[in-house]
């Protein structure tokens, strides 16, 4: 999927990056190794989140934010061009969305199941047949 080295979500990223190694993390997990990321930020990093699949509640130690000085910020309130440029590239086929599965809408309990399992790689679609 072009990615230079990926890592299992239990590996331990400060062993296998290094401590004050990366500029940005972007986080969709949270969870109990939450705390894990912010030891793998520079001084004056930056650490966006967009989900919390791992879990909501994170522990902070109030000192690792204010002493490397890092900046935090949510990732889910785009400007509306954003998306309209987004769109924009997955019709030329600049991007293709990793589909996990697809699903037909009636099936919508099944795919919720399969969801959160946590088992999927990419995205789990629900089709809408076209209205007649």
């Amino acid at each position: 999927m072009g990615a230079d080295k990926t890592f299992a979500r239990d590996a331990d990223l400060v062993a296998e990056i290094g401590r004050d190694s990366v500029d940005v993390v972007i986080d969709l997990v949270a969870g109990p190794a939450w705390p894990a990321l912010l030891d793998l930020l520079r001084p004056f990093g930056r650490y966006g989140v967009a989900g919390a699949i791992g879990g909501a509640m994170v522990e902070l130690d109030v000192r690792t934010l204010y002493l490397k000085d890092l900046s935090f910020f949510g990732c889910t309130v785009l400007e509306p061009q954003v998306f309209a440029a987004l769109i924009q590239r997955i019709e030329r086929g600049e991007i293709k969305p990793l589909v996990a599965e697809v699903h037909p809408l009636r099936d919508i309990a099944l795919a919720q199941t399969r969801f959160e399992e946590k088992g999927h790689v990419g995205k789990i679609v629900l089709e809408v047949a076209p209205s007649a």
